[in-house]
Parts: C-alpha cells; sequence; structure tokens
C-alpha cells in the first residue's frame, strides 16, 4: 500500500508540475506530460521500469476513451462520407509507407524480407493518443487538415486488427531455445493450479473455433454492440435516470466503455476500435452529452498518465549505446512518412496550412506499434534486441511530435501573414439549426440554441473567430456561408432553421434570397442592419427580421423611461407597445419601399413613415395617462 501511494503521489506531483509549465510557454500538455514521465523515469529513478509497463496496459484505456468520446461526436452518415479518405488516403499512407520502411530495412539496414515487413507495419501507425489530443487542445481538428488526419488515424486503428491476424505468418524459424521457453511457459498456468479464469476460458473457447466460426463470434461481438446501443441504453439510461444519483451516468458510462473493451478483447479485435463503434452509434442519443460530460475527465486523466508512462519507459542505456544510430533511425522515421504525407495530401487536394497540418501531425510512430512489437517478439517475428531499439525509435518520434506541432504554429503564422487564403473546411456534420455568422449576434443565438439542447451548425468566412471558437470547445466550420455547396454539406435540404447573421449586409440578402429558392418551406431568420436591410430580406423571403440594434435600443429606452420617474411595469408596458406598433410599421412600409428610389424622394413611404409616428405617438401617451404616470 505505501508503495502504491509513493508511487501515485510522484505521477501526480510530476504531472501538476510538469504540465502547466509547458503549456505556459506554449509547448502543449503533451510535451509535459513526456518531460514529467522522463524526469521521474530514467533521469531520478523515482518509478521503477515494471512498475512503469504494468501501469501502461491501465493508461491505455484512456486512448479507448478517447476514441469512444470521437465517435459520439460522429453521425454514422458523416462516417459514410468520410469513407474515401478512410480508404484512399488512409490506405495509401498505410501502404505506401509500409512498402518504403521494408525497402529501407532490405537494402540499408540488411533486414531479411519478414523482418522488415514486421518494421515497416509497426512504423506505418501514428500516434492517435498525441494527435488528436493536441489537435483537440488547438482546436484544429475541424479543419480540413485536422479532418484529414483524423481519417487515417482511424484507418490505422482499424489497420491494427489485420496487422495482428498477418504478424505471426512472418515468424522466423525456431531455434531449440525458443522451443524450450515455449514449453516452459506452456506448463506455468498448470503449475500456478488452475490459474485460468472465465477470460482465458472464453479466449481458448474463440480459438478452438474453425475459422468461419470465429468469423460469426467476431460478427455477433460488432452487431450485439450496435443492436444494444440502438435498442438498450435508451431504457437504460431512463432507469438510471429514475435513480436521481448523478454517479450513477458515471457507472452507466464507465460500464458501455469497459464492458465493450471486454467483448473486444474476447474476440480478439482492438478495444478502441470496439469503443469508437461505440460512440458512433450513441451519437444520436438524446444521453450524448451526458456521457460525454462523465467519461471526459476519465480520459484527460488516463492519457496524461499514458503519455508520461511513455516518458518514464524510454531506456536511455540502450539511447546512450548508440545515440546517434537511434536519434538517426527516429529522424529519418519523421522524415520518411512526412514527406510520404506531403505527397498524398497533394494529391487529395489539401494546400497550404491544412496540408502542413497533416504532414507534420502524423509523422511519428504511433503507441500501437509497441502493441506490435510486443506482439512480434512474442510471435518470435522480431529478435529481442531489434524490439528494443524499436520501441526505443518509437519513444522518440512520439516525443518529439509536440515540437513538430510547434513548427506548424510558425508556419501558420507565416501563412497568414503572406495573405494566404486558406481551405474552406470539409463539413462533416449536419443539424435542424444551421447558423451562418458567429460574430457578436450569431454567438449569442448559438448558445442560447444549444444550450437549450438543439444542434448547431455553425459557418463563417472569418478564420479566427472560428478559431476562438474551437478553443472553447464550440465546433464550427470555416467557409463562406453563402457558397451553395458548403450550405448543401450542412444540411440545407433537411435543417428546420436558418438563421443568416453575417456582418455583410449584402452576403445576408443573398443568402436568404437562395436558401429561399432551394427550400421554400425552411424557416430563415435573418440579421438586418438597418430598416431599409429590412425591407430587403422581406423581399428575398426572410420569415423573422431581427434588426441588430433595436432590441439593445429598446432596452435602454425602457430605462431612461424608469428614470425619469416610470415604474418598472409603466416602462415595460410601453416598450411592449413601442415594439409591436414598430413591427407593424415596417411590415406597412416594406409595402411601400422601392428600391429603385432612394426613400428620400418616395412621397407615399414619407407620408405613411409620418402618420404611423403620429398613431406611435398618440398610442404611447394615452397608455401612460391611463396608468396615471408621469406626464412627457
Amino acid at each position: 500500500m505505501d508503495g502504491f501511494l509513493f508511487q501515485a503521489t510522484v505521477y501526480l506531483a510530476a504531472t501538476v508540475i510538469a504540465v502547466p509549465i509547458a503549456a505556459r510557454l506554449g509547448f502543449g500538455s503533451v510535451l509535459g506530460y513526456l518531460a514529467a514521465g522522463i524526469l521521474i523515469g530514467p533521469v531520478f529513478g523515482l518509478v521503477g521500469g515494471h512498475e512503469t509497463a504494468e501501469l501502461q496496459h491501465v493508461a491505455e484505456f484512456g486512448v479507448v476513451m478517447m476514441l469512444f468520446l470521437i465517435g459520439l461526436e460522429l453521425e454514422p452518415r458523416a462516417l459514410w462520407n468520410m469513407r474515401h479518405r478512410l480508404l484512399g488516403l488512409g490506405g495509401l499512407q498505410i501502404t505506401v509507407t509500409t512498402l518504403t520502411v521494408m525497402v529501407a530495412g532490405l537494402y540499408l539496414l540488411g533486414m531479411g524480407w519478414s523482418v522488415a515487413l514486421a518494421v515497416g507495419l509497426i512504423f506505418a501507425l501514428s500516434s492517435t493518443a498525441i494527435v488528436l489530443q493536441t489537435l483537440s487542445e488547438k482546436g484544429l481538428m475541424q479543419t480540413q487538415g485536422g479532418r484529414s488526419a483524423f481519417s487515417v488515424l482511424l484507418t490505422q486503428d482499424i489497420a491494427v486488427i489485420p496487422m495482428l491476424a498477418f504478424l505471426p505468418l512472418l515468424a522466423l524459424p525456431k531455434t531449440p531455445e525458443m522451443i524450450m521457453g515455449e514449453l516452459l511457459s506452456r506448463g506455468a498456468p498448470e503449475a500456478g493450479h488452475g490459474a485460468s479464469g472465465p477470460h482465458e476460458a472464453a479466449q481458448s473457447f474463440i480459438a478452438s473455433l474453425p475459422g468461419w466460426g470465429a468469423t460469426l463470434v467476431t460478427i455477433a461481438a460488432v452487431a450485439s454492440i450496435v443492436l444494444a446501443g440502438v435498442y438498450l441504453t435508451r431504457p437504460v439510461f431512463r432507469f438510471i435516470h429514475g435513480a436521481r444519483l448523478r454517479e450513477m451516468f458515471t457507472a452507466i458510462a464507465l460500464l458501455i466503455v469497459v464492458g465493450i473493451s471486454f467483448l473486444m478483447t474476447l474476440v480478439g479485435l482492438s478495444p478502441a476500435l470496439g469503443a469508437f463503434l461505440a460512440g458512433v452509434v450513441l451519437a444520436n442519443s438524446e444521453f450524448r452529452h451526458e456521457l460525454e460530460s462523465d467519461l471526459a475527465p476519465f480520459k484527460g486523466l488516463l492519457l496524461g498518465l499514458f503519455f508520461i508512462t511513455v516518458g518514464a519507459g524510454i531506456n536511455f542505456t540502450v539511447l546512450f549505446g548508440a545515440p546517434v544510430l537511434i536519434v538517426g533511425l527516429a529522424l529519418a522515421v519523421i522524415v520518411t512518412k512526412g514527406a510520404i504525407l506531403y505527397v498524398l495530401g497533394r494529391i487529395f487536394a489539401l494546400r497550404g496550412r491544412d496540408l502542413w497540418l497533416f504532414t507534420l501531425s502524423l509523422a511519428q510512430a504511433g503507441e500501437f506499434g509497441f502493441v506490435l512489437v510486443a506482439f512480434s517478439v512474442q510471435q518470435h517475428v522480431l529478435p529481442a534486441g531489434l524490439s528494443e531499439v524499436i520501441l526505443l525509435v518509437i519513444a522518440l518520434t512520439m516525443l518529439i511530435t509536440p515540437l513538430l506541432f510547434i513548427l506548424y504554429d510558425v508556419l501558420s503564422r507565416n501563412l497568414r501573414e503572406r495573405g494566404e487564403a486558406p481551405e474552406a473546411d470539409t463539413i462533416d456534420q449536419t443539424g435542424p439549426v444551421i447558423i451562418a455568422g458567429i460574430g457578436r449576434f450569431g454567438q449569442v443565438v448559438n448558445r442560447l440554441v444549444r444550450s437549450s439542447g438543439f444542434e448547431t451548425v455553425v459557418l463563417d468566412h472569418d478564420l479566427l473567430a472560428i478559431e476562438r471558437m474551437r478553443r472553447f470547445g464550440v465546433r464550427g466550420f470555416f467557409g463562406d456561408p453563402t457558397r451553395p455547396d458548403l450550405l448543401h454539406a450542412a444540411g440545407l435540404a433537411r435543417a428546420r432553421v436558418l438563421v443568416a447573421a453575417l456582418d455583410d449586409p449584402e452576403a445576408t440578402v443573398r443568402l436568404v434570397s437562395f436558401a429561399r429558392r432551394e427550400r421554400p418551406d425552411l424557416h430563415i431568420i435573418a440579421r438586418a442592419y438597418d430598416r431599409t436591410h429590412v425591407f430587403r430580406l422581406y423581399q428575398a423571403g426572410a420569415n423573422d427580421i431581427v434588426r441588430e440594434m433595436f432590441d439593445s435600443s429598446l432596452r435602454a429606452g425602457r430605462y431612461v423611461l424608469e428614470n425619469m420617474g416610470l415604474t418598472e411595469f409603466e416602462a415595460a408596458e410601453l416598450e411592449k407597445t413601442f415594439y409591436q406598433h414598430d413591427r407593424q410599421s415596417v411590415r406597412e412600409l416594406a409595402a411601400l419601399w422601392d428600391p429603385a428610389r432612394p426613400t428620400v424622394e418616395n412621397d407615399a413611404y414619407i407620408t405613411r413613415a409620418r402618420e404611423l409616428e403620429a398613431e406611435l405617438q398618440t398610442m404611447l401617451l394615452s397608455q401612460l395617462e391611463e396608468t396615471g404616470g408621469p406626464k412627457a
């Protein structure tokens, strides 16, 4: 117990010291976690290698939770829309990287073809944990480069499954020492007097099935996740809600993730992939936000712990034994993968900052490489000595990754200063409410609607405004909201409400006109600059029009009346009367307004405007006399 408390104290102390310092210096939290692990492990020796390896198995569960939460953000339709990047961009990245590393291993390092192929598969993977964590922190997930990186990472996670099935076919010829070791390891459970439990028994049963039987069991496991997510979760959550115990929501959220991971492990699939699938199934659930809020703290802590164990697990003895070779191999991996990613990014129409984000974010090796290396050694695919070098190279590339994101920040800043026009984001989300424009006006509308439980899709042509939103965890897409292709991608064909809140009056009119032509049944709420703009928006087809200064001016006028001696009730009633009369006046004047003539030259408009103003004054004075308030 004392040893556990000491270990916990060391890990937590290193975290709360190193991570805030790294964040304040602009290096990001991931580099802080890695640095903390290096300090408490190889530098000061406060944590041991065996304990770190055991703890890393627990910390890897943070990756599982992260993919579950990512799945919650993706509707099945959005995942289907990503299929070309999943199969094309992701598939090509894995194939080209594997073959390139294999060729380098064969002709430059003198490896056998099976070892070179295994090494190629290991280095084809990137770090899902580091990349997605950093993209989320920097608000880059919704950029085109960020979405492309996510597609590749998702493809890599899926590819781990066939890799694990393929690696045993590459096994080296067994030596007598290997055979004796296998016999001894097989006899160990028997010497332990029945150490195997239900988990081992289930795995043995599945392993004993013929190929078609194992396939059916795997399909059944995936189908059970989908069916349970569709039909079982809602009744269970309603039952938990009836208990009115807040901690039960956290318990059921953890049960979902842990249970799915266990089921995937039983049938030989990746727990992370199963968790992601469950998240996608639950993306349309009304309990989605509840699940996110319950699991987010656990995900953050476990991911942080995972990064610390990566830093603590770096074997500096091996590194100092051949520093030039190992550091050179790590840099070679980054440069090689970066070059491949850059070429593929250009082929798939990535440009500018998006291309550099895609290239630099995925140039490292990943945490699943640790799994493949351990499995390869177990299956006698890789020699033990080579595996230590590969593990160290993987850890070093992950350690360098935060520095690559800093390099991206520098490149992005230089590109912005040169005035490069960034590409519009790829919109893979739809919702019942589309908000075009996220300035001061649109922000308030978005906050109110989202806080009331309704999904919104936010579009804006101001990249800085979108990046500020992402910093606060609000999803938004960069692009010109008047572009028909972006509107259709945002779900114009199925949306119930469109909010036109653009700063540019002309762009707002164009947006409303196009949306009305495309969707005669759509309810359009538009932001107007002034009364003339109101008339133009009425003609364009807006249902509700809000003058951007009207309501705030009314409130200021009510405060004036209150300070002139009226009660709050009297001032509020006068404000209400003014509001209703003005709305009716605008409708009448809109019929008289002629866009071909200046307003000051439209006699009919001026005459009716004077009549309406006189009516308003009479109404307010009469109302004030009835209430007995102060006379004007």
